[in-house]
């Protein structure tokens, strides 16, 4: 019998792409009274590309919506790996303190986890030929 946790993983880290991806859309979710200098200004570099979150965004729903539906999983796996890493390096640099990386060390976690599942999908990406 097949374990069940990278499954959950999966639904979990689709869920939160997902959610995360729609509020970029719909602001459904408040933001933080307050953000540090260096994030403020890291945001405003971003927004100042009219396009960066738009494309962002979608791409965390579409991705999301592949992992909750198990439609191509290994794919958007491999495509969020480095927003989910950049996530991280976000909350690490520009928003100190440990209840701000707590979310996306959970999310890296989950990564993994999740990929787990895929070990023979991916072993071809870590051969040398």
């Amino acid at each position: 019998m097949k374990s069940k946790i990278p499954f959950v993983a999966r639904l979990l880290l689709g869920l939160i792409f997902f959610v995360f991806g729609l509020n970029g859309f719909l602001n459904f979710i408040p933001v933080p009274p307050t953000m540090p200098e260096g994030a403020m200004a890291f945001m405003g570099g971003m927004m100042a590309a009219p396009y960066f979150f738009p494309v962002l965004k979608g791409t965390e729903v579409i991705c999301g919506a592949l992992l909750l539906s198990g439609m191509w999983s290994p794919l958007a796996l491999v495509i969020l790996a480095p927003i989910t890493i950049q996530i991280f390096l976000f909350h690490a640099f520009m928003t100190p303190g440990l209840e701000n990386v707590v979310m996306p060390i959970l999310m890296i976690v989950l990564h993994l986890i999740a990929a787990s599942a895929y070990k023979g999908i991916y072993q071809p990406l870590f051969s040398r030929k």
